[in-house]
């Protein structure tokens, strides 16, 4: 199994449409039982919480139900637990390397890395404007996800 996390800054917008993205493109390729995939904040203020409605609203209307996610706080023990730390910025970036062990640093990534179609390298936080850059924000994540499994499958499968 490789187990794959998915962090932005509160768990309640990209990482959980990240996680949706990559479970579904996943699962469309006949893979999902090859990973662990999970998403987390680098703080915990809305630990517990489900998805923003709007990061639902976006995720659904392309077949993907991230309803059932809740949000939780990036803890130590992920840095060992999971192969592939995909951030959505470099603030995440920053604040999880500040944590992480030297060994492990490597694990830690920019998601939209691995996106062929999307011109950046850092995922804008929708939380603050307008719904339509939810759907910006999802379309990005699926973008990604096919660039990362693609990635995983030359690697480990």
């Amino acid at each position: 199994m490789t187990a794959v996390l998915f962090v932005c800054m509160g768990n309640i917008c990209r990482s959980p449409m990240a996680e949706g993205a990559f479970r579904h493109t996943a699962e469309k390729a006949g893979l999902l039982d090859r990973f662990t995939v999970d998403s987390a904040g680098t703080i915990g203020y809305h630990a517990g919480a489900a998805p923003d409605p709007r990061a639902q609203a976006a995720a659904m209307a392309r077949g993907v139900d991230i309803s059932g996610q809740r949000s939780r706080k990036v803890t130590d023990n992920d840095f060992e637990a999971f192969d592939y730390i995909m951030v959505m910025d470099r603030e995440n970036y920053n604040d999880l390397i500040a944590r992480c062990p030297d060994r492990l640093q490597d694990r830690i990534q920019l998601y939209l890395g691995y996106a062929a179609r999307v011109p950046i390298d850092e995922m804008p936080d929708p939380y603050i404007g307008p719904t339509s850059q939810f759907d910006s924000c999802y379309d990005a994540a699926i973008d990604a996800a096919e660039g990362l499994l693609d990635a995983l499958k030359s690697r480990h499968l």
